[in-house]
């Protein structure tokens, strides 16, 4: 972002401690105290400034040298220059409780606007925006020829509307609106005249100024714009491009509501009329308010710009410009029409033709945001479909240009923002969840909160397994991404993935047919209503693993799939909660392989398992030849325990008549005998490089869950007290390698103690291992008469005399 020697100066300016700053403000003061004001006072006030805004942190001056800042911004005979520094320096130590600075006796417009960006930087805790505020209107409201330019106070003013909109009195609006017609509307075509140094060829013969021109080098015919061209302009030019720029502001400061007047509607419809659409130039003129004459040349200002958007620029700026002014002023027509109807007929036709004309366009694909807004805002009103409109922004703009942040982040909001517009569109929005997670996958950091308030919205029934393969896949997304780039033709001169990686091997194997389908398929542009294998891809992106975009996607990922689960618990039914066990238990082993990616999703996984359990606590009989194939296999016990812990868990807790009529003895004892079986195994293999030690918890959770289900049938309680038996005896536990193993061991050999005991008494096993759904309401918790205190606390005793007889 920042070019090498950037980077240093920063990196010298926030490494700097407390006490080399104080001695720099001594300089300052210093220089700052001397009658001349030269090049060295300049140097340090830039270092100082550097210094202030390097870091977040807030720096601490001496009041000396604030003093002696303020007095310098203050000081009519300082340079310009100086000015700008103290008032930016100023700035960046807001708020500050000791200022002096007031704006009351300030004539020069250009130190009134710097002195006043310093005091509304402090907030409004001695009422400094309404002073401020009656201080420029003062100044706006002297219409002295020869009197102080207002260029410089109207961003002063704009800001003022922001902090304190009622702070203006209603006749000060009205005349600034006024004035705003004026330099909106009534600037000079002629460019301004060369300011020049004297001498011997500063004659009355020197070359007059010619008119302003359009951005493709002809002569304007019309009024002057922002868009207008010139070698120099004049004072009235440059009040025309700063009316502009706070126009859509100060609009929405001066009328908020729209236009109050009881036949409002009834001009909405005459406007409609070919008649008016005719006369509708003759009808805006002085006798208009000051407020509706304001949106009248402001509605003929932006028609100007849309007009001068379609002439080729000759210089790159001024293509730059085109398109930024084309994007405020879809924005302000949106406003006028908000406030007022009447524009809205004679706007439709204007946007819908450059709509068409913009599609072909990718350099100004960012003006099709506003223009979508336009339609979202006044579809209903103007019985405008704005399907199509939606339909290609959501289709080709995220597809085409996820790799803009600008766009991706500005898309991302307009989808978010407007979901209570979409109406009937939403599912537009939900279909095209592929081509937003694009935007996702390549500005994951920046856009993941985004999207976490946007993923509800893009989640039904319909769509919820898609997304959670979607977002299980999304760092694989970015890897897609990024190889999509490498195979496209360049965009730009400088890449825009990663050059230090090179994949030689997966560029090769992306062009065999049998891996474009898959890719296709992650990269597809709407929902499919299917899903594909993602093992192939897996192993195809992997040399793009380590990449550092692909890295920061990964670590987005837990957070979306909380979002998503929260939401989705909201309206999933039983078969859709059968669903997505089923894919959890099938994508915990089967992710990217992206470092540090898999514990943090399989926390989350396991964690949502157990929450879709207890939503539907039927899944453990329904799902029964699935999760006796999960715990059959130990393979990866160590990547996947929290899952395995999870799974075994809710077997314990929901495999029970009590919970499902059509849970079956056998269907315990074969789970007991998978589990028996895993437990062994997890237990008796010794520790190595290609089978890991068993996390204690699993051991914990598969002792804990083989006694819930010898509790339930009884048969099997020998076979587990003889198990737990061996498990309580150190001699039969794997020699500990450090403290934390012997405390993990001790961990088990307790808790077998205390299965073991439990087992000694069935009935009370069976009470406490599974209880009745009755123990949940709160009176069995409250009530120390009723069964439970009385069994917990005799559970308690003999566990407590059970453990004390343990050896060592």
């Amino acid at each position: 972002m920042f070019t090498a020697g950037a980077e240093s100066l920063l990196h010298q300016a926030r490494d700097i401690r407390d006490e080399e700053l104080k001695k720099f403000c001594s300089r300052v003061v210093n220089l700052l105290q001397k009658d001349e004001l030269g090049p060295d006072a300049v140097d340090a006030l830039q270092r100082l400034f550097l210094i202030v805004s390097a870091t977040k942190y807030k720096r601490k001056l001496e009041d000396t040298c604030v003093h002696l800042l303020q007095a310098t911004l203050c000081s009519p005979k300082c340079p310009e220059q100086l000015q700008l520094l103290c008032a930016s320096i100023l700035r960046e130590m807001s708020p500050r409780d000791n200022l002096s600075l007031s704006c009351d006796h300030i004539q020069s417009t250009r130190q009134l606007s710097l002195v006043a960006s310093v005091l509304l930087a402090q907030g409004d805790p001695k009422g400094e925006v309404r002073s401020v505020g009656q201080r420029v209107f003062r100044i706006l409201e002297s219409r002295q020829p020869e009197g102080p330019s207002p260029r410089h106070l109207l961003p002063v003013v704009s800001k003022i509307t922001h902090l304190a909109p009622h702070t203006l009195h209603e006749d000060q609006t009205n005349q600034l609106s006024k004035r705003l017609v004026d330099w909106l509307r009534y600037a000079s075509v002629q460019q301004g005249v060369a300011h020049t140094s004297g001498g011997f060829f500063s004659t009355p013969r020197a070359r007059q100024p010619g008119p302003v021109t359009e951005v493709d080098g002809a002569v304007a015919t019309d009024f002057f714009t922002v868009l207008s061209t010139g070698q120099h302009f004049t004072e009235d030019q440059w009040l025309n491009v700063q009316a502009f720029s706070m126009l859509r502001a100060w609009l929405l400061h001066s009328d908020p509501e729209g236009p109050s007047t009881p036949d409002a509607d009834d001009r909405s419809e005459l406007e409609g009329s070919t008649l008016s659409v005719l006369s509708a130039g003759s009808t805006a003129g002085h006798l208009l308010p000051p407020r509706e004459r304001l949106r009248e040349k402001a509605f003929e200002y932006c028609q100007r710009l849309v007009e001068q958007s379609t002439r080729r620029a000759l210089r790159k700026g001024d293509s730059d410009l085109q398109k930024a002014c084309l994007v405020e002023a879809v924005l302000v027509l949106d406003v006028i029409c908000r406030q007022d109807p009447s524009f809205l007929y004679r706007t439709l036709s204007c946007l819908k033709a450059l709509h068409a004309r913009l599609c072909g366009d990718p350099a100004r694909v960012r003006t099709l945001l506003p223009i979508a807004q336009f339609f979202l805002n006044h579809g209903e009103t103007a019985a405008v479909d704005s399907e199509a409109i939606l339909r290609h922004l959501l289709t080709r703009t995220p597809s085409e240009f996820f790799h803009s942040p600008m766009l991706a982040f500005e898309l991302t909001c307009f989808c978010r923002d407007n979901l209570p517009l979409f109406g009937r569109n939403l599912d537009i929005l939900k279909r095209s969840f592929p081509n937003l997670f694009k935007l996702l996958a390549w500005n994951s950091p920046p856009l993941t909160a985004e999207f976490v308030a946007l993923l509800p919205s893009l989640v039904d029934a319909d769509t919820a397994v898609e997304v959670l393969h979607a977002l299980l896949d999304l760092p694989c997304l970015t890897a897609a991404l990024d190889l999509q780039l490498r195979l496209s033709p360049a965009t730009s001169e400088r890449p825009l993935w990663d050059p230090s990686l090179k994949i030689p091997s997966c560029l090769e194997a992306s062009r065999d047919p049998q891996f474009q389908g898959l890719l296709q398929y992650l990269l597809r542009a709407t929902a499919s209503g299917t899903t594909e294998r993602s093992g192939p891809l897996h192993r195809l992106l992997q040399p793009l693993a380590s990449c550092a975009r692909v890295v920061q996607c990964a670590q987005a990922v837990p957070t979306l799939l909380e979002a998503f689960f929260s939401a989705v618990t909201q309206f999933a039914d039983g078969a859709l909660t059968k669903q997505l066990a089923l894919l959890l238990l099938e994508r915990s082993d089967s992710l990217f392989q992206v470092p540090q990616y898999e514990a943090p999703v399989h926390r989350v996984l396991s964690s949502r398992f157990l929450a879709l359990c207890a939503l539907h606590p039927s899944l453990v009989v329904e799902l029964a030849k699935e999760l006796l194939e999960f715990v059959g296999s130990v393979s990866g016990i160590q990547g996947r325990g929290a899952m395995l812990a999870s799974v075994v868990w809710a077997i314990g807790e929901y495999l029970s008549v009590s919970w499902d009529r059509r849970c079956t003895v056998e269907q315990i004892n074969r789970f007991f005998e998978a589990l028996e079986a895993v437990l062994f195994e997890v237990t008796q293999s010794r520790p190595s490089a290609a089978l890991p030690r068993c996390p204690p918890q699993v051991v914990t959770v598969l002792m804990t869950t083989l006694t819930k289900l010898a509790s339930r049938s009884q048969d099997l309680i020998p076979r587990v007290s003889l198990f737990l038996s061996k498990m309580r005896t150190p001699a039969q536990s794997p020699a500990p390698s450090s403290t934390s193993c012997e405390e993990d061991a001790g961990a088990v050999r307790t808790r077998a103690a205390e299965l073991l005991t439990l087992l000694k008494m069935p009935s009370v096993a069976q009470f406490v291992l599974t209880p009745s759904t009755e123990v949940s309401e709160p009176r069995y918790h409250r009530d120390a008469n009723t069964a439970l205190p009385l069994a917990l606390r005799t559970v308690s005793r003999l566990v407590e005399k059970e453990t004390g007889l343990l050896p060592g």
